[in-house]
Formats: C-alpha cells, structure tokens, sequence
C-alpha cells in the first residue's frame, strides 16, 4: 500500500475490525457508515455535509459520536499489534484507502472529522428527508440499501462514451508488430506515447480515438494500416476517470459530487439522499453546458422498466430536481393507496392506474374527490365516465368507498329442505314455490302445516308472515312472490318437540348419552354402548325414567320410575322382553359383587422367594404374605422390616382438603405447607417381629394394593446427624445410650436443640430422645437447631429507650393531673 505511512495503515485496520465487530442499526452498518463517509470526502463534501447526509439516511446521532470517538482513539494510539483482516470486502476497503491518503483525506484525524454531525440548530433549515403522514410514492426508491443505481464498470465501453481528462487508454497492437501502452489522459486531454510524442483524444469515442491512433501509429509501424494490414491495434480503457457534478433542488443532500464517469442521473439521486417530500420525480431536469439536455421522468422506469431517460453525466453536469407540480393522496378499496405526482393532463384514470386499480370490494362506478384549493374546501362526486376527462389540480384527495354490505337480489331458504342455502332473487325463483325448488324440495321430516317467512318492511323493520307451506307446494293455495333479503324457514318435526338421548353408564364399554331413536330396546343401547365390560352384573341391570304428565293438576311424591332388568348373552331373560327406550331414559350397569380384579402387593429383601404376589384374600396379613414367601432368611434384620404405602382415593382428597386449608388459612395458628405430605408414597411405621411372633394381631397389619414390605438385611451401624460438631456413622454397639453416639459426633453444636432430638428407626417409626428410647441397628438419630436469634442494635436500644421514656413522661402528667 504505497502512499500511506505504517502508522495510518495500522490505524485504520484496527477502526475496520472495530466495524465490523459491532452490531448493525436500523439503516446503515457501522461499516457501510465509514465507507459513506470516505466516499464523501474522495468527492470533495464537508464534514458538514456528511453527517447531514448520514442523518437523512437513518444513522442516528448516537452512532456517529461513537464511531468517531472510536476513531479518534484508534488515530491516536502509536501502533496496533496482532491486526490481522483476512476479508475479501476490507481488503478492497484497504485499497480505497490508499488511494484516497494520496489525496489528503485519508487519515485517521479527517474519516474522525466526517463522522461529526450538524448542530441541532442547523437542522430546522436542512432539507433532511422526514416520514410525511402519507408515502409519496416513488420517493424511497432512491433512500434503500439494495438498489443504488452504482455503475458496473466492467461492462463493455459505451459507444457514445467520450474520453477525458483522467481516463486510463489501454493500446494494443498484435500481429507482424507487437507493443503495449498504458497512459492516462492528462488535463490538456493528451496522452504521451512513445516516438510520436502528444496524442490528443480528449472528447473522441472509443472508435473515433482507434481510428485516430491507427493513422498515428502507420508512421511508427509500417504494417498496421493500408488494405490488408499485417498487424492490428485496439483501443481500451483502463482505470475510469471520476466526474464532478452538481445535484441541486429538492434532495436531502444538494452539493457537489464526485462520481464515476459512467454515473447516471439515478446514481447522483441516490448518492444525493434520495428527493425530498416536495420534489419532484417527473420533471428532473439534466444541464450541461447550460442548456437543458434532457427531462427525467422517474415513473416511467418505476412502472414500465423504461430506464432510457437515465442518462449519463458528464463532467459539469448539473442535476436539478424541482419542486412537484400537481400532488394528490388516493385512499380507500385501492390497492397502493398514497400520495401520487400528476402531471399536467393526466386524468383521473391515470390516478388510479398509478394506484394499482381496484380492489375486489370496491365501488368502481364512483369515486370522491376532495378540494382544498381556494377560499373553502370543495367535494366532487365523480362518475365512472368523468375518469378520463376529470381535471386534479394538486392537493386533491381521491377516495375509494367499498360496495355496500347488502345484496340487491338475494333470497335464503333454511331448515328441512334438501339444499338450505342462498339464491339469487330472479326470474324462475321469484315465488316460494319455485325457492323451494331450487332447494330441491322439503325433507321427509319437514313440517309443511306452518313455515315462516322473515321479511323486511319498506323501513327495514322485520316481520314475519306465516305460510301454509303444504297448501302452496300443492297448489291449493296462492302462491307467494319474493322479495329481496327474503328467508324461508322450514321446521323440521323433530325441531318441535323435546326428543332427548339415552344416558348409559356403569360397567359398559363406552358409557355416555346417546341420540334417541324409536323402537331402541336395552339391548340396542347396550350394544352401542361397546357391551359389557368383565365385571358388569347380568343379573341387575337398571332403567330410571323420567315422569311426565302434561295434564297432571296436582304435585306428586314420585320423582322418578325404575325398571330392573337380567341379562344372558345381551337378551332381556328377566323384565318384559322388547322393553323399548323412551326419551331421557338412564340405563346403568351395576358391577358384579362376585368380581374382584387382582390386587398386588411387592415383598423385597431378606425373605426366600422376593417378588410380586397377589392377595388372595381381603385380610391377607404381613405374616400371611411372609409364610407365602417361604419364611425369612438367616441374614435377615426382622425388627427394621418396613412397608411402603401408596395412597389410594380417600387419603389423597383427605391429603388435598388439608393442603387447600393450609394455603387458605395462613395466620399464626395455620399448618406449615412445608411439613405436609404430599407424596403419593407413605412409609408406615410397623414391628414385623412381634407381627410373626402374634400373627392375627394389631401388629400383624392387613395388606393392600400396591403395598411394598422391604425386610432389610442386618445393619450394623448408627447415623448421627444434625446440629452436632461432625455427623458421622458408627458402630452400633448395644445397650449404650444416645449420649453415646453423640460423643461420636464429636458432642451437640453451639446452636442444637437438645431438647427435640429424635431417633428415626429402620422400620419407619420415630421416637423421642427422652425415657426408654432405646437405640437399634440402623437408625439415626437427628439433632434439629435452635432458630437463629438477631440481636438488639444500638438503633433498637435508643429506639426502646426513648420510648419508654415518653412512657414515663405520659404517666407523670397523667398523675398530675388526678391530684
């Protein structure tokens, strides 16, 4: 990188890694802000007029102080070690920065200084584009990221492309002579080739400049022209040069830029910020040597693609943008409602056109247009057939209204007819007899005697006229004509009385309520219902009826009636056979006392044959279950046998209902929700040995489902824990006492609560440290803390003492004034 000192380039690949290390902002990366910037001192803005270009396109304030700051701290630093950029995209960033530091603008101090912002107090005169209440359409296409109209430099040379001053001239000749030239043309629009000295081509084309140096190149080469030439030359350019010109008018930013010498209109629009709310896209005037060469009229390249008034500049070219002539808002059913820039002639139809047209639910034969010029505002109703010749004048406000939310020729038929729907009032189906017609006739269930017909009146009120619908289809009597919003109801004769399901539940296979239906006998229902499950009874099977009796004129005791029916394989063998089910009938299906499903119990540890058994009888006992496993082992420690519970029904709504209290009653008598259970396992404290030492006793507890009876093999220890100096495990050694253990603890802790300790035993049973408590194998015993108590602070003690004091003051003058 030649041109740049070490410094500067060190410098700035620690801002570039910075950049793109941070996040990106609404509009504009950190990284697309710097290369803004740098483009805009390349083209000879100040610092001024970038930040004022870099607001307008969305940077906030915010982000241009810290990525100068950062900047000029990185300009400050002596050097920068571990950089390293391995980016395709910083390299290139690299490269441009050479370039523009042997302008004189590439420093650290001079990027630092166009990432400053104008002053607040600047801004209220600075045409900074601002989001109107309405978008005017077009003028965002020169303010985003992804279409900025950039030159592609590598396409070939436009024919009409005229050389200047700066442009790199590429010469090669092949053939019977070979040569190579590279020169730029300099500001006298020369370049200096060897033996011929001076070659002028400024302003010449691309072919015109090849034919001029095939003519000066046949004295340096004899071969080169003549009728057959034994040797050929081509003409190409190189490194592009740049062009200044003038964006004035209605931008964001109006100033002078440097660009590329293919740059057209759009791409000076873009580079400028984009028009401003007033100016103009459809009379963008190019200058150039002052005159006017050309009118850009943008909506041309927005709807048809016609890009052919995007022209190229040239050096000097001035770009000026205009205010708008003729500015109206269409709103309402169209498809792009927003602002629109007429021109003079164009007509209410090329308003809409602009728009996009209609939506579906618009009402297209008329639109309303509202006028603010002059002394009031003025409202025009205009007709499909003034579109063309309707005359806007600017600031017009154009408005859309929707169809109405009603039909003009529509008519319904609902209920018992085959095709229920609506239909279009017209000739064939203009009577109730040809509605229903065209609704393919009544259902078998429809009730002819009375339908109704819901009508609107003139005011829009409803009424409704009865039609005898079985008089009319026969012909018997008038017909009658529909009007619009007509609708036809047709009762069904189920729709007129209270047909209710059957209800089944109990030992079926899909209990529920089923729909009536006549003639359905217990069997029917039964069978819909799945069958009967395993354990259903057969022999008592029950049907509740309800009792009804429309003319009854005094109250009854009864309230309800109760059928008892058996069964074999499905069939009624005992009630009355063929019995058939009446509306709101409940059928329940009692459980057989004689069934009983399996219930399981587990035995684990020290027993011969552990595993699961099945009860065989309600009051089946731990002994029972033990004798069954063969006895107990040699190795087995009886007195810690322990069983396992789960809760069944009963206990858990008894173990919610006390957990709904507690969280209920939270005062200072409440239960703790902490210390209740609420597991669905419980371990029940029981004596195994004195159980099969008495069996049938209080001790010898009665199993049930899933209980769990472990009996553990010897333990020879004992658990100490809690509040002493160490918890250990020891040795259980017999007939020594509790103080014992908790020696082996290394004695009770500073805050331990002697008085509460207990001994949870192997066998689930808990006890006291007091009295005969005794210490087996396998216990442990628990030592709880003393609550931690806070002290009095100095603050407390002031606070005590002043207010006894006041005490003591109100009792005096209290004492006073008895005497």
């Amino acid at each position: 990188m030649c041109g740049i000192s070490e410094k500067g380039r060190l410098l700035f690949l620690c801002f570039l890694l910075t950049g793109l290390c941070m996040s990106t902002y609404a509009q504009m990366s950190d990284e697309a802000v710097v290369k803004y910037a740098l483009e805009g001192k390349q083209s000879g803005k100040s610092d001024q007029q970038i930040g004022k270009e870099l607001l307008a396109r969305g940077v906030s304030v915010d982000q241009l102080s810290r990525l100068r700051n950062s900047y000029s701290s990185s300009g400050s630093t002596g050097s920068v070690s571990g950089s390293a950029v391995s980016d395709v995209s910083v390299g290139s960033r690299l490269r441009t920065v050479s370039t523009e530091s042997r302008d004189g603008f590439g420093s650290a101090s001079h990027v630092s200084g166009a990432l400053q912002y104008p002053d607040s107090s600047k801004l209220e005169s600075t045409p900074v584009r601002t989001s109107p209440r309405v978008r005017i359409f077009g003028h965002d296409v020169f303010t985003g990221q992804s279409l900025t109209f950039e030159p592609n430099s590598n396409l070939a040379t436009p024919e009409n492309y005229k050389l200047g001053p700066g442009d790199e001239v590429i010469i090669d000749i092949w053939g019977e002579n070979e040569d190579h030239i590279r020169g730029t043309i300099s500001p006298e629009g020369n370049i200096m080739v060897d033996q011929l000295g001076p070659v002028y081509l400024n302003g010449l084309t691309i072919n015109a400049a090849n034919d001029r140096l095939r003519g000066l190149f046949s004295r340096k080469y004899a071969g080169v022209s003549g009728e057959a030439p034994s040797s050929d030359i081509r003409v190409t350019l190189g490194q592009l040069r740049t062009i200044q010109v003038n964006i004035l008018g209605e931008v964001a930013t109006p100033g002078t830029y440097r660009l590329s010498s293919f740059a057209t209109v759009f791409h000076a629009l873009y580079k400028a910020g984009g028009i401003t709310d007033i100016g103009t896209l459809r009379n963008i005037r190019v200058l150039r040597g002052g005159r006017e060469i050309a009118s850009v009229d943008v909506y041309k390249y927005l709807f048809d693609g016609d890009s052919k008034d995007d022209i190229r500049l040239e050096e000097g070219d001035i770009v000026l943008v205009p205010p708008y002539d003729l500015l109206v808002e269409v709103t309402g059913r169209i498809k792009r409602p927003m602002r629109y820039e007429l021109e003079a002639g164009e007509s209410l139809t090329q308003l809409l056109s602009y728009a996009g047209g209609f939506t579906g639910d618009a009402y297209g034969r008329e639109v309303r247009v509202v006028r603010t010029a002059g002394r009031e505002h003025e409202l025009f109703n205009v007709d499909s057939v003034g579109y063309g010749t309707f005359a806007l004048m600017d600031g017009d406000s154009v408005a859309v209204g929707r169809t109405l939310d009603r039909y003009a020729n529509r008519v319904e038929v609902q209920g018992a007819v085959y095709r229920p729907g609506m239909y279009e009032l017209c000739e064939g189906r203009g009577t109730v007899r040809e509605l229903v017609g065209s609704a393919e006739g009544p259902r078998e269930d429809a009730f002819l005697g009375r339908a109704q017909l819901l009508r609107e009146k003139e005011d829009l009120t409803p009424e409704v006229v009865a039609v005898n619908l079985a008089g009319v289809l026969s012909g018997r009597l008038a017909d009658i004509a529909l009007r619009r919003n007509d609708i036809l109801i047709v009762s069904s004769v189920h729709d007129l009385e209270d047909r209710g399901g059957f209800t089944i539940g109990g030992e079926v296979a899909r209990p529920g309520v089923y729909p009536y239906a006549e003639h359905t006998t217990l069997e029917d229902l039964i069978m819909q219902a799945g069958g009967l499950l395993d354990g259903a009874s057969t022999v008592r099977v029950e049907v509740a009826r309800r009792l009804k009796d429309a003319k009854s004129t005094t109250p009854s005791n009864d309230v309800g009636k109760v059928y008892t029916f058996s069964l074999k394989e499905g069939l009624v063998v005992d009630g009355d056979a063929g019995f058939e089910l009446a509306p709101f009938d409940v059928v329940e299906v009692r459980r057989s006392p004689g069934y009983q499903s399996q219930q399981r119990v587990r035995l684990e540890g020290e027993v011969v044959f552990s595993g699961g058994y099945t009860l065989i009888k309600k009051n089946e006992r731990l002994s029972d279950l033990i004798k069954r496993a063969g006895g107990i082992t040699d190795d087995a420690y009886v007195r810690g046998g322990r069983l396992i519970r789960r809760l069944n029904e009963e206990e858990r709504a008894v173990r919610d209902a006390a957990l709904r209290a507690a969280r209920q009653n939270r005062g200072a008598d409440s239960v703790s929700l902490e210390k209740l259970q609420t597991d669905d396992y419980y371990t029940v404290g029981i004596e195994l040995d004195k159980a099969l030492s008495n069996p049938g006793s209080d001790y010898d507890m009665v199993l049930r489902e899933g209980d769990r009876l472990i009996v553990p093999e010897y333990v020879s220890t004992v658990k100490i824990n809690g509040d002493v100096m160490y918890p250990n495990t020891t040795v259980y050694m017999k007939d020594k006492r509790v103080k014992y253990y908790i020696a082996q603890a290394g004695g009770y802790g500073a805050r331990a609560k002697r008085s509460k300790a207990y001994i949870v035993y192997l066998n689930g049973r808990v006890a006291r440290v007091k009295g005969n408590a005794k210490v087996e194998p396998g216990c442990e015993i628990i030592v709880p803390s003393k609550r931690e108590r806070k002290g009095i602070g100095i603050s407390e003690i002031l606070g005590l003492t002043t207010s006894a004091a006041s005490i003591g003051t109100m009792a005096a003058s209290i004492a006073n004034m008895t005497k």
